[in-house]
C-alpha cells in the first residue's frame, strides 16, 4: 500500500510539472508579448526591452521556465522587487501579487463548492436509491423525469430565474454577496443559498440517475439474492451489499466534480457576482491578464490531480478488491 501511495504521489509531481510547462508555453510564448501588454500601445521600444529584462523574457526558454518554477517554491526577483514564495507573478492590470489575489478569493469558491456538494450528494444519492428500490413505480418515473429536466436546464438560466423570483419578485432572499460566516451566519447562509442550489441541481440529477442505475445492477447480482435468502434485513442488505458497491463510480465523478469546482465555478460566480476564483478567471480572460489566467489554470489542475489521487485512495476503503490489487 505504501508503494502504491508513493507511486501515485510521484505521478502527481510529473503531471503537475507537465501542466506547468504546457501552461507556461501557452501564456508566455503563444500569447501576445507580455512586455507590450504591460507597457501599453504608446510605449517606446527601449522601454519594452527594459520590461523584458525585468521579467526575464530575454533569456532562453528553459531558463525562463526554471525561474518561474523555482519562484513558486523559493520566490524570485523582478528587477528590484522581490516576490516571496509562492510567487506566481504580478497582475498586468493591477500590479497586485497573483498569489494574494488567489488566496483572497479562494474561500468564496470553497464555500460555494462545499455547500453545493453537500446538497447534490444528499439529493442525488438518496433520490437515486429510492428510485432504484421503487423501480417502475410512480415515484421512480416522477423522480427520473425531474432528473432529466434538471439536467437539461443550463445553470445560468436557473440562476437568472431564481434571482428574479426570489430576490426581485418575492424578496425572500438578498442578492448574493461574500459575507463572512463569523460576521453574520444568517446573511451568509442566505447569500450562498442560491449559488448552492444552482450548482447542485444539475449534479444532483446526474448523480440520481447514476445511483439508480448502479443500485439496480447491484440488486440483480447473485450475492444480493444470497443475502436475502439468508434472511438478513432489507436495510442491512441495502447498506452493506447494494449501496456500497454502487458508490464506487459515484466516488470517481464526485472527486473530479468537486475538485473542478474548487478551481472556480466560473458561470455561477459571474452571474451572482461572487468574487471567487471563477469570477477572477472570467475577469482576467476579458482583460487578457496572463499571469492571473495561468495561476488559475495551475490551481484548477492541482485540485483535479490531487482529487484524482484522493479518489484512488478511497477506492481501497470502498472496494477490498482494489486494496488487494494496489497492495
Amino acid at each position: 500500500m505504501t508503494r502504491y501511495v508513493l507511486g501515485r504521489l510521484g505521478g502527481v509531481v510529473v503531471i503537475l510539472l507537465a501542466v506547468c510547462l504546457f501552461t507556461y508555453l501557452i501564456f508566455f510564448k503563444l500569447s501576445p508579448d507580455p512586455a507590450v501588454m504591460i507597457c501599453g500601445k504608446t510605449c517606446t521600444p527601449e522601454r519594452i526591452d527594459s520590461i523584458r529584462g525585468v521579467l526575464g523574457l530575454n533569456q532562453p526558454l528553459l531558463t525562463q521556465f526554471w525561474e518561474f518554477l523555482s519562484g513558486i517554491f523559493a520566490g524570485r526577483d523582478y528587477g528590484s522587487v522581490h516576490c516571496s514564495a509562492p510567487c506566481l507573478g504580478y497582475s498586468f492590470q493591477t500590479n497586485e501579487s497573483v498569489w494574494s489575489m488567489l488566496t483572497a478569493r479562494l474561500p468564496v469558491s470553497i464555500t460555494v463548492a462545499v455547500g453545493a456538494a453537500v446538497l447534490w450528494l444528499l439529493a442525488g444519492v438518496i433520490g437515486g436509491l429510492v428510485s432504484a428500490v421503487k423501480q417502475g413505480t410512480w415515484w421512480d418515473r416522477t423522480g427520473m423525469g425531474l432528473a432529466l429536466g434538471g439536467v437539461s436546464v443550463p445553470n445560468y438560466v436557473l440562476a437568472l430565474v431564481l434571482q428574479y423570483v426570489l430576490v426581485v419578485k418575492l424578496q425572500v432572499l438578498p442578492f448574493p454577496s461574500a459575507v463572512s460566516f463569523v460576521d453574520n451566519p444568517l446573511v451568509w447562509f442566505e447569500s450562498y443559498l442560491m449559488p448552492w442550489v444552482v450548482l447542485a441541481v444539475g449534479y444532483a440529477c446526474l448523480y440520481a440517475r447514476l445511483t439508480r442505475s448502479n443500485v439496480i445492477d447491484t440488486l440483480a447480482e447473485n450475492y444480493y439474492r444470497t443475502a436475502r435468502a439468508k434472511g438478513l434485513s432489507g436495510a442491512l442488505i441495502m447498506r452493506r451489499h447494494a449501496l456500497r458497491p454502487a458508490l464506487t463510480p459515484i466516488t470517481t465523478i464526485f472527486g473530479m466534480d468537486f475538485a473542478g469546482l474548487l478551481g472556480g465555478a466560473l458561470i455561477t460566480e459571474t452571474v451572482f457576482g461572487l468574487n471567487g476564483i471563477g469570477k477572477l478567471a472570467a475577469d482576467s480572460i476579458a482583460k487578457n491578464d496572463q499571469p492571473v489566467i495561468m495561476a488559475v489554470t495551475l490551481l484548477a489542475a492541482f485540485f483535479v490531480v490531487v482529487g484524482n489521487v484522493v479518489v484512488d485512495l478511497l477506492y481501497t476503503a470502498l472496494d477490498p478488491r482494489v486494496r488487494v490489487v494496489s497492495a
